[in-house]
């Protein structure tokens, strides 16, 4: 996706144009989501994963974080969601060097698992929203 707005939204991705590097953006994101006090279940640089086979990819990382505050509730409204849940952010670089966080809108999950009325979803999307946008400089 290359695009020159800031932010874009399609097929329940959201993406917003980072100020840093690919790893300075997943460090920033980390720093963030330790302050909430949630959970980082793994950090994955797909690039590195790339040279391991003999491949190149652009700057690619992806942290995968939560919590059972946040995700509990929405596993009660339907276990199903447990699918897309840990939340997940990635962190690329396009082909013009421009670097972008992307992440799941939670609203659109809900949608897709009929969920819409579930509580905390509100809540939680916000926090998702706002850590992005911290771990991107906005």
């Amino acid at each position: 996706m290359t695009t020159k707005t800031e932010t874009q939204q399609a097929n329940g991705v959201i993406t917003l144009r980072s100020a840093f590097s690919v790893t300075e953006s997943i460090d920033n994101l980390e720093r963030e989501v330790h302050k909430k006090k949630m959970n980082i279940f793994a950090r994955i640089n797909h690039s590195a994963g790339a040279q391991k086979i003999g491949s190149e990819l652009r700057p690619t990382e992806l942290l995968i974080f939560g919590s059972p505050q946040g995700g509990t509730p929405l596993m009660e409204c339907t276990q199903v969601i447990g699918l897309d849940l840990p939340l997940k952010a990635l962190a690329w670089e396009d082909e013009n060097g421009v670097v972008w966080l992307s992440f799941n809108d939670l609203t659109y999950l809900a949608e897709r698992h009929q969920i819409s009325d579930c509580p905390n979803l509100d809540k939680l999307n916000n926090v998702m929203k706002t850590l992005i946008q911290t771990a991107a400089g906005k």
